[in-house]
């Protein structure tokens, strides 16, 4: 079922004490996602440890059922996965439904494309808002065919693999860690290598997760903030145990619910320390946020810490443009931070907000316009321009099923003078299913 047939439930946050205690993120959404495909691809037995049981996530797996996956929850985050092996693929009987899933739809449309099956991929009416032609493109260039697409190259899409994906040599059009994954994943079938070129780095974890099946992959500086990604086609991958993270997209909006609301601190256990992935804590630190890394280790291949944050004065910055591919998910609870912060904050570059779930920059900017928050767009940057110390509130935020509008408004209620309501949170659940109680654990208030 999409969210798109669900009664939307109003919620509301008001002005809470301080907050304390700790709470761990669920896992990480896209290597929750890459887990399954890649435990799909792989003939053997696949075990994922705290995986994301999200909506989205879910909605992959589905997908990877329907290719020909055994797929079993042992446990709280707990999975196993018996995978059809690469190039052996059956074609799905029914539609591969990704509900809001942006990464699994475009990820799995990759290997799709790399193998000889037809499917059809659908979602909500949020998904069927989002572009898939910078997917598409480079996936005909390896010999996939689209047979149906919506208006503008959207869903619902009717794609046709290829067998003998050719192997190319593509340059990104912009950073994006779903583009760069589609190709490499129907480049895993090509009999050939296949080289990503990206201007930007975008997120590396698929690069981490096919090196950690076994896949030749090979990640190299390009200009001067690209890479250049070389995957050599049809490797033999072997099943490997996956432990996930915890998501810094959803630890965002407990850290700035701690920065602004006086007196808070808690702790942040496990949140995922890559570089690619700290665009807004860096940002924080900048603006003068009092986080604290206690215990960096590894999990799973990935550098992990816990946080301590406590409430902060914070003041404005200038987020570059660069910024962006490393913190692209974080910027609606960026701009709640900036609202409490002093003076002006300049958000550059944004682009790629406006084909989220939602016109995220345009959400962002009727949020805080809704709560007293003076703010402004100028081409593709968002300015705020923060009262210091506290929010005025008081209105209704139109979330446009997006769970990260959702959060990042109702972490604003929780230190605004006036309480902040969304108008649904039926799709938090999509990234962040515990987000009402893991919050309320720590003291914030929402009814």
């Amino acid at each position: 079922m999409s969210h798109a047939a669900n009664a939307p439930q109003r919620l509301t946050a008001r002005r809470s004490g301080p907050l304390s205690g700790r709470i761990r993120a669920p896992g990480d959404k896209s290597i929750s996602h890459r887990a399954f495909i890649l435990g799909l691809l792989t003939i053997g037995e696949t075990r994922i440890e705290g995986l994301l049981e999200g909506d989205d996530v879910l909605r992959t797996g589905a997908a990877c059922r329907a290719l020909g996956a055994s797929i079993e929850r042992l446990g709280p985050g707990s999975w196993r996965v018996r995978g059809a092996g690469l190039g052996s693929l059956p074609a799905p009987a029914e539609t591969l439904d990704f509900g809001n899933a942006g990464t699994g739809s475009r990820l799995m449309m990759g290997v799709v494309g790399g193998h000889a099956v037809t499917a059809r991929f659908d979602g909500d009416a949020s998904l069927r808002k989002r572009p898939m032609r910078r997917i598409l493109d480079p996936l005909e260039l390896m010999g996939a065919r689209v047979l149906e697409q919506g208006e503008g190259g959207r869903c619902p899409i009717l794609l046709e693999g290829t067998p003998e994906p050719a192997p190319i040599e593509y340059r990104t059009p912009v950073a994006s860690a779903q583009i760069k994954s589609a190709v490499l994943l129907a480049g895993l079938n090509s009999p050939g290598r296949t080289v990503v070129i990206e201007r930007e780095a975008s997120r590396d974890h698929t690069e981490k997760m096919l090196a950690h099946f076994g896949a030749q992959v090979r990640s190299e500086t390009f200009g001067e903030d690209g890479r250049k990604i070389t995957l050599e086609g049809r490797p033999k991958l072997a099943p490997r145990p996956v432990i996930v993270p915890a998501d810094p997209s959803s630890a965002a909006f407990a850290i700035v619910a701690a920065l602004v609301t006086p007196g808070s601190e808690i702790v942040v256990e496990g949140m995922m320390m890559n570089p690619l992935r700290t665009g807004l804590l860096t940002t924080l630190l900048e603006m003068g946020a009092d986080i604290v890394e206690l215990d960096r280790r590894v999990e799973g291949g990935e550098d992990v810490a816990d946080l301590r944050v406590r409430a902060s004065a914070l003041k404005g910055v200038d987020a570059p443009a660069a910024r962006a591919p490393s913190m692209i998910d974080e910027y609606p609870i960026l701009a709640v931070a900036a609202a409490f912060a002093a003076g002006e904050t300049r958000m550059r570059g944004l682009h790629e907000l406006r084909v989220k779930e939602s016109d995220r920059l345009a959400a962002v900017a009727d949020g805080l316009k809704a709560n007293g928050v003076d703010c402004a767009i100028e081409g593709d940057d968002l300015i705020v321009r923060g009262a210091g110390g506290q929010a005025e509130g008081g209105g209704l935020v139109a979330t446009h099923l997006d769970h990260r509008i959702a959060m990042s408004f109702l972490v604003m209620g929780l230190a605004s003078r006036r309480e902040v309501a969304v108008d649904d949170e039926t799709m938090i659940a999509t990234s962040f299913p515990t987000f009402k109680p893991s919050m309320a654990a720590l003291g914030a208030q929402f009814s």
